[in-house]
């Protein structure tokens, strides 16, 4: 595989692909060129070797990293943070309160990923090394990181996709870097000529209330971008917005059929899929390949979440 060199998205952030589940544009690390050099995400394990390549083809050294910012501790998000840590001898992992121990001692997560992925887990996420509890540095809700002489990032505590995690507001940029809050950007359906914004509504924290309340939070800073986890920035945030809430309401209605109904979530994900299909009509999703991959994986993953979502509503 060849790695795409990073793509400049202006005011001194760059983007690396880490070629997560081995497909192009689907989980990236941002890096700030700061007097503070600083990353957000880094993808899983396996992405490590693509962040460190980019950061070679950017004329920078791991060992000038100060901060490694994360989202949430998801394991396509953070998996790679202990693996990355022993290459960047100064830097400090930051992350949400609720996140700072499943670094430090990763079991639950990976249990919990090897539930979802199974026989998959180590080809895409091994190893996981953790974090050295003092290499950790934990951000709450409003705190900030000064990273530049200019440059002060903001935490927002963002729950709905899962309860330990935040975003990161950057006013250089008037920028939000919202992990899978916001939902996911599909650079192959833009390729494809059209636009697909969706939520993500993974197991095992989901809560629409919370995603819809954390969306229009964000919204709220009148922000003019959105740097995705999955994948990559959009200045299209009204649209962004709307697909996702629209798509929200969806899932979890026709998520709510399904359960009542005595379905698998598997049954959900290929009714998501084909309503996806019917909506994009103009477009023959199945015809693209590596999108049509990547929609039926995250059908799957988004359904399971919905479940256990409604699983939990009703043992209340």
């Amino acid at each position: 595989m060849t790695a795409k060199r990073p793509v400049g998205l202006g005011h001194g952030i760059y983007l690396i692909d880490g070629y997560d589940l081995g497909f192009s544009g689907r989980t990236g690390t941002y890096v700030f060129a700061e007097e503070a050099l600083t990353i957000i995400e880094t993808g899983p394990s396996p992405s490590v070797q693509h962040i460190l390549e980019g950061l070679n083809a950017l004329g920078l050294s791991p060992e000038a990293i100060q901060y490694i910012i994360v989202t949430h501790i998801h394991l396509d998000h953070a998996g790679g943070a202990g693996i990355l840590l022993e290459k960047c001898p100064h830097a400090q992992v930051v992350v949400h309160p609720r996140g700072a121990r499943h670094l430090a001692d990763p079991s639950r997560l990976i249990a919990g990923a090897k539930a979802i992925y199974q026989d998959q887990f180590d080809r895409l996420f091994d190893p996981i090394v953790p974090v050295p509890e003092d290499r950790l540095l934990v951000k709450n809700d409003g705190d900030t990181l000064a990273i530049g002489p200019e440059r002060t990032l903001k935490f927002l505590d963002t729950p709905g996709h899962s309860r330990h995690h935040f975003s990161i507001y950057d006013p250089v940029s008037n920028g939000i870097f919202s992990g899978d809050t916001f939902g996911i950007r599909y650079p192959q359906m833009e390729e494809a000529g059209g636009q697909l914004y969706l939520p993500s509504t993974s197991p095992n924290h989901f809560d629409p209330a919370a995603m819809r309340h954390s969306i229009e939070r964000m919204c709220s800073l009148d922000i003019e971008r959105i740097y995705f986890g999955h994948y990559g920035m959009t200045t299209a945030v009204d649209e962004a917005r709307q697909q996702v809430l629209h798509w929200l309401d969806v899932f979890v209605e026709e998520g709510k059929k399904a359960y009542a109904n005595g379905q698998e979530p598997q049954v959900l994900a290929q009714s998501l899929l084909e309503q996806l299909l019917a909506h994009h009509k103009t477009i023959d999703i199945r015809q693209h390949t590596e999108l049509y991959e990547i929609l039926k994986l995250d059908m799957m993953v988004s359904s399971l979440g919905i479940f256990d979502y409604l699983a939990k509503q009703h043992q209340n």
